[in-house]
């Protein structure tokens, strides 16, 4: 008979959901988040691969029937940007907000919004962070190329922040994979 007292589940993290989960639920989501960055290093990014993961995009939300809106966007430059059906006007402020939030902070969106949450803190206290042109809901992952950082962003709009942030990963990990990295 083992004395070993039984392990407790912790439920994950809902970045939608209220305050009262577990600070244990949080730190995991964002050491996971913390991996993918450090996972999804490329080592090159050109126009044309802005266009082929913005086609694997939807390709992905074609084949799954989702309302998204997708960019991929330089500082400045557009170079890949699509909304497929049932994707509204209001997923074009979140692509851009997001996206901003991402190239600021040089980190997903997703773990701008959880980094603040430690200690019950929210990013959209701190008079820094401007709601009217930034957002940190998951949803944006910045393209980063070994040895240079981050240059350019990936954003999906359209489904809660945690789906649309593991549809960017999904993709970047395909294109990763396919470029045999």
């Amino acid at each position: 008979m083992s004395n070993d007292a039984p392990s407790t589940v912790i439920r994950p993290f809902d970045p939608d959901g209220g305050s009262d989960q577990p600070a244990e639920a949080l730190e995991a989501l964002i050491a996971r988040v913390e991996g993918e960055v450090a996972e999804l290093q490329f080592t090159h990014f050109t126009n044309d691969d802005a266009v082929a993961l913005g086609q694997l995009l939807v390709q992905l939300g074609v084949g799954r029937n989702l309302p998204i809106a997708i960019s991929i966007c330089k500082p400045n430059h557009i170079l890949f940007r699509a909304a497929l059906e049932g994707a509204t006007p209001d997923n074009d402020y979140w692509l851009d907000a997001k996206s901003r939030t991402a190239q600021r902070y040089s980190v997903p969106s997703l773990l701008v919004g959880l980094r603040a949450r430690r200690n019950s803190g929210r990013i959209e206290d701190n008079p820094m962070f401007d709601t009217a042109t930034h957002a940190a809901h998951g949803g944006s992952f910045p393209f980063y190329i070994r040895g240079v950082g981050p240059v350019a962003t990936v954003t999906v709009s359209g489904l809660p922040q945690l789906d649309d942030h593991k549809l960017v990963v999904e993709a970047l990990r395909t294109f990763h994979a396919a470029d045999g990295l």
